[in-house]
């Protein structure tokens, strides 16, 4: 069990205010001001200088609260466990640890159901729970505990977050089946300069990459004919379809409609792109093994014939 100083540390890097912890926890600020004092004595240095609007976290505090933080969630965690365990019926065989875990979207729709399902196939009494968001959403939910892992497509703090490769995953550019007029254009990313793009919203992971290797190559979104931004991934391919502009995705979000004719793979040959798709999880998490070893079943089971498509 933490001690009573941890929580109230956490919660003034939080809230930045010595005043709003002691409103939040229901204690008064001198104790707040106690507890932090004997923080700072027992670590030998400084956690927090004052400003005018309250208080900042100085670099100390910055990485005692990255390191609290990852045990608070751990703590919850085998909390979570313990009770599970007490509430079972004498006899009965433990249930497997559950999994809460954040899926970006190209992962939540278009690989996870294998692997979920691969999961409950071999611990048919697991608990599962899986959330889908963009990167930006899935890191803060893991470090608010809210998740125990995430699987992304996105750019991630190494620092702050372990992790361990799932696959790697092509990235592609497509447009209407239809659209022969466009499929020509293939030699150069500027060749497809010209036509509407159709993308997902700021903070997914799919976007991010867009915007990166366009930055390589001194490019921006703003640079195509015009942008249309939708948060679904079936919305956006539907437009695409339709005819309404182009779009780039992962190559395993569009396979069904690349092998239908409805879709074409239209990337240029100076835009060859492979990501990681990763599960990462909070550093120095005593979950990590658990998570790794999680990663390395999935990773090989991604690598059989997909017996969901038969």
């Amino acid at each position: 069990m933490l001690d009573y100083r941890t929580h109230t540390f956490l919660e003034v890097y939080r809230q930045r205010s010595f005043t709003r912890t002691a409103a939040a926890l229901l204690i008064t600020q001198p104790a707040v001001s106690q507890h932090i004092r004997q923080l700072e004595a027992h670590y030998g240095c400084e956690l927090f200088s004052k400003t005018s609007r309250g208080v900042e976290p100085t670099p100390a505090g910055d990485l005692l609260y990255q390191r609290l933080l990852t045990i608070e969630n751990d703590e919850a965690r085998m909390r979570d466990e313990a009770a599970a365990l007490a509430a079972g019926t004498p006899g009965e065989v433990a249930a497997d640890a559950p999994l809460h875990f954040g899926c970006t979207r190209t992962i939540a729709d278009y690989v996870a159901p294998r692997l979920v399902a691969a999961h409950l196939q071999a611990h048919p009494h697991a608990e599962v729970a899986l959330v889908a968001g963009n990167t930006r959403d899935l890191v803060a939910a893991l470090d608010r505990g809210d998740i125990d892992f995430a699987l992304v497509e996105g750019s991630f703090d190494r620092d702050h977050f372990a992790f361990a490769t799932l696959s790697s995953e092509r990235y592609c550019a497509v447009a209407s089946g239809a659209a022969s007029g466009v499929a020509v254009k293939r030699t150069s990313i500027r060749d497809l300069l010209g036509e509407r793009l159709i993308l997902r919203e700021a903070g997914s992971g799919t976007r991010e990459i867009l915007e990166k290797h366009l930055a390589a190559r001194d490019l921006a979104l703003g640079d195509f004919a015009g942008i249309v931004e939708l948060e679904s991934i079936p919305a956006i391919k539907a437009c695409v379809q339709a005819g309404a502009g182009i779009t780039f995705m992962y190559r395993v979000a569009v396979e069904d409609e690349l092998a239908r004719g409805e879709l074409v793979d239209i990337t240029p040959r100076d835009f060859h792109i492979e990501h990681d798709f990763c599960l990462i999880w909070q550093r120095g998490s005593l979950y990590g093994p658990r998570y790794r070893s999680l990663c390395d079943g999935w990773r090989a089971e991604l690598t059989q014939p997909d017996k969901m498509h038969g």
